[in-house]
């Protein structure tokens, strides 16, 4: 029984990690979308600029 407690702690900590990485990565990729919206550069920069 015991590998079975350490096995489930491992799955644990690994889906936690993973969990973690999705919501970083969510709210990242929102954070750069509004951003960019705000305070837009490259190309629809260059072209308000002709």
């Amino acid at each position: 029984m015991l590998a079975a407690y350490i096995w489930h702690w491992w799955i644990g900590l690994i889906m936690l990690l993973a969990g973690g990485a999705a919501t970083v990565g969510l709210i990242g990729g929102y954070l750069k979308q509004v951003s960019a919206q705000r305070y837009p550069g490259g190309k629809r920069q260059r072209e308000q600029e002709l």
